[in-house]
């Protein structure tokens, strides 16, 4: 080797940090690498919390497969004392055996020890001061976290939730400069804010239930949850006379609305041009669900006229959620649905305009959707 090519010698070992790659790759990669050093380290997993539900949420984990005890699971914090205590303290829990919960009857708990795993180091993770989730550390060995060990898993922890805030920081500069797109042209609308909170959360429910059969992941269920509210935003390139007109449109004005999903899918593009968001690992549920929500099973849809799976998942999902709370909610020009007169249209439309799966995943959940409805009511009539 030449003296120029030895400087070159050494390769970075968390090089792949830099890929355009989605979270969940990231971990496992870095997974890897911690087991090389600790390879009693078994699993890492993050569950992010929300605050306006208090709920707490699988985000993301490192296992393949079904090795993993946890996932599209939430509950409210306040459930699980032990987790509630690290905020307390402000301070990362070590457990070196997990049978002192043995007797414990959270979920999380239960279904750590029924995979087998014997101890668990957690961080909280906290973005400017604000708490944002855990991180988990899980080993099938006992007391395996000596103080030596959990430095540097310390510095690995703080080195995840840098990628976490990343992502995070990532979609809320996403979400706000399209808000503000909409804002600064003046585009008014009907979705109030309990609107968007329900639409969100209807299209979460729907994502959690169809996660085993379509393979959806739980990070991929937060981004359809937080992106499935942002579908309309191509609407304000539709002019006032045709957005506004308080009667049936006429053919040429209806050609000119359903210009929307392509320039909702424009505008995504020039925003993660500008804002360099471009290595967002999953950019593409936000252009999928502005551009094909109208796409319908049987084809008659727009603006592709794509047909049934070659809709993506996350649009066929936010359109049985917008749909839901459209005919659920009051309206200028019409008085709410009940949920089973509203549950009945959406039958009707299985197989032709949505799809049956959707359908019947937020149906199936009827508890929840009033459960979600009653917390996100609106607070004054439009």
């Amino acid at each position: 080797m030449s003296q120029q090519e030895d400087l070159f010698s050494h390769q970075d070992t968390l090089a792949n940090l830099h890929e355009n790659l989605p979270l969940t790759e990231k971990l496992r990669f870095l997974h890897q690498v911690i087991r090389q050093d600790f390879p009693f380290v078994d699993r890492l997993a993050i569950a992010l919390f929300d605050e306006k539900t208090e709920m707490l949420k699988t985000y993301t984990h490192s296992t393949e497969g079904s090795d993993n005890p946890v996932t599209t699971y939430e509950a409210p914090l306040s459930s699980a004392p032990s987790l509630y205590a690290i905020l307390e303290h402000r301070r990362p829990r070590l457990v070196q055996d997990l049978s002192l919960f043995a007797q414990g009857q959270h979920e999380h708990t239960k279904r750590i020890a029924a995979k087998g795993y014997k101890s668990s180091y957690t961080m909280p993770l906290y973005q400017s001061g604000t708490f944002i989730g855990f991180l988990f550390f899980n080993s099938f060995q006992e007391h395996p976290f000596a103080v030596t060990v959990l430095r540097q898993l310390d510095i690995y922890g703080h080195l995840i939730a840098l990628m976490v805030i990343n992502e995070l920081t990532a979609i809320r500069t996403l979400l706000a400069a399209v808000r503000a797109a909409r804002s600064m042209t003046h585009y008014r609308d009907l979705e109030t804010g309990s609107h968007i909170d329900r639409t969100a959360h209807y299209a979460r429910l729907i994502a959690r239930e169809l996660s085993a059969s379509y393979d959806i992941t739980d990070e991929q269920i937060e981004h359809i949850f937080l992106f499935s509210p942002m579908h309309d935003v191509g609407k304000i390139g539709i002019p006032d006379n045709i957005l506004r007109k308080p009667s049936k449109l006429d053919p040429a004005e209806f050609d000119v609305m359903k210009t929307h999903p392509e320039k909702g899918r424009e505008i995504i593009d020039s925003v993660l041009e500008d804002f360099s968001l471009g290595t967002f690992g999953h950019a593409n549920i936000l252009r999928n669900i502005a551009e094909y929500h109208h796409e319908a099973i049987d084809g008659s849809g727009y603006p592709k006229g794509l047909k049934g799976d070659e809709i993506p998942i996350e649009a066929r999902i936010s359109a049985v959620a917008d749909v839901f709370d459209a005919l659920t909610s009051r309206r200028a020009y019409k008085a709410p649905w009940s949920n089973e007169e509203a549950f009945g249209m959406l039958r009707s439309l299985a197989d032709s305009k949505l799809d049956r799966d959707c359908v019947e995943a937020l149906i199936n959940h009827a508890d929840k959707v009033a459960e979600i409805q009653q917390r996100f009511r609106d607070n004054e009539l439009i």
